[in-house]
Parts: C-alpha cells; sequence; structure tokens
C-alpha cells in the first residue's frame, strides 16, 4: 500500500485498530480521489451503490425543491461514512454530495462493503454506529423544523457548529446562505436573527465568521 493511502484509511475511525496485514485487504477494496471546494461529486442520477470515506475536508448533503429551494440535510465533518448503500441501512435518494471544503475520499462498492462487514466485525459494529448516528441527527433536524422557532433553530445549529470538534466560541467557514439552507429558511431572515443575536450581546459577525459571545443565553433560546 502506498503511504498516502495508508494514512488516509488509518485517520477514518472505522478502520481504526486494523493490522497492516488488515488494512492492505481494505486497500484492495477502496480508491481514493480527491474533490475540489464546490464540486458536486455525487448526484440523484448516480447508479450503483457506493459507500464513501470522507478522509479530510467538509462535505454538505442537500436536497432541491420542485422550485429549486435548496435543504441541506448534513454538513459531514473528517471520518463521515456515507452513500448510497442499502445494505447499511443508508440511502442518498434526491440527495446531492458537494464538496464545501478540498476532500480527500475513499469510494467502496457494495461488494466489498459486503466482504468486508463479513469479514470484520469490528469495522461492521462501527459502520452501524455512524449510521445510527447520522439517523439520530436527520430525526433531530425534523423535531427541530417542525417544533423550534428560527431563532431557536439558528442558536441551537450556531451550538452545534462550535461543538463539532472542541468546544469554541468561533464559527468559521459558512456564509448567511449557508446557514439559511442549513435551517431551511431565507436567507433574509437568517441574516435579520444574526444581528438580533448581535444586538444582544450574544454573538459578534464578521466574513463568513461568528464568534459566540454568550454561550449560556444561546442555550436559553435554543430551547422550545
Amino acid at each position: 500500500m502506498t503511504e498516502p493511502k495508508l494514512k488516509a484509511l488509518s485517520a477514518i475511525e472505522i478502520f481504526q485498530d486494523l493490522t497492516e496485514d488488515e488494512f492492505n485487504e481494505v486497500d484492495q477494496a477502496t480508491k481514493m480521489s480527491t474533490s475540489e471546494s464546490g464540486r458536486v461529486f455525487y448526484t440523484p442520477e448516480e447508479t450503483g451503490e457506493v459507500l464513501f470515506l470522507l478522509k479530510n475536508g467538509r462535505v454538505q448533503l442537500y436536497r432541491l425543491s420542485p422550485d429549486g429551494k435548496k435543504l441541506v440535510m448534513a454538513v459531514l465533518e473528517r471520518g463521515a461514512v456515507f452513500g448510497e448503500m442499502s445494505l447499511v441501512g443508508q440511502g442518498m435518494h434526491n440527495t446531492f454530495a458537494e464538496a464545501i471544503e478540498d476532500c480527500t475520499l475513499c469510494v467502496m462498492s457494495k461488494a466489498d462493503v459486503e466482504r468486508l462487514i463479513l469479514t470484520k466485525p469490528k469495522v461492521a459494529m462501527r459502520i452501524m454506529h455512524a449510521m445510527a448516528q447520522r439517523l439520530i441527527e436527520a430525526e433531530g433536524q425534523l423535531e427541530d423544523i417542525a417544533f423550534k422557532s428560527i431563532p431557536a433553530r439558528l442558536a441551537s445549529l450556531l451550538l452545534k457548529l462550535t461543538d463539532q470538534e472542541t468546544v469554541s466560541s468561533i464559527v468559521k467557514g459558512y456564509t448567511h446562505q449557508d446557514l439559511a439552507e442549513m435551517l431551511g429558511t431565507y436567507r433574509e431572515t437568517t441574516t435579520q436573527t444574526l444581528n438580533d443575536f448581535k444586538g444582544r450581546g450574544w454573538i459578534d459577525i464578521g466574513r463568513k465568521h461568528i464568534e459566540i459571545l454568550d454561550r449560556e443565553a444561546l442555550q436559553a433560546q435554543s430551547s422550545p
């Protein structure tokens, strides 16, 4: 196995603790590719079942309404597992996958995933855990849309985006349009709500940069 690909595979959580020989087996079952920021690398018209393993970068999964409105279903960080794969209980029906940062991806076919699950129980359990976590997050998103106001949903989203790696006070790399698409609302509504939060002293706003000044106030706002 080439050194770059070895590092790519070992950085993906579901492959941790594999031996070198097991890594070599996985190497035979994966293809590594890169995707530049802004590229849509999976569309609803794609055929065949594939599983993507995100080694580096960020990816957003989204759908389009008949009138072209975009709804972001998930923003995935490094280590995420996703794809059109009924075998592991996941589908991307009517879903686009777009790199929102330069990405490194490993791709597996259905046959290779089947073989991996049958021969590597630890990997199978980690894939199942990753899929279950995605389902929990999707259910939470639907619940928020159904029961929370826009300010509550925005406060919750800002807290989530600062908590994905470490409990930071900074949300980086998202425009107001990006946030609106993640909330399923309009950019103007999102901007107005952000300005309200800023006026209350809860956040400070820069270019693709939001600083959390009062986490407790946002946590209180995020409650239904």
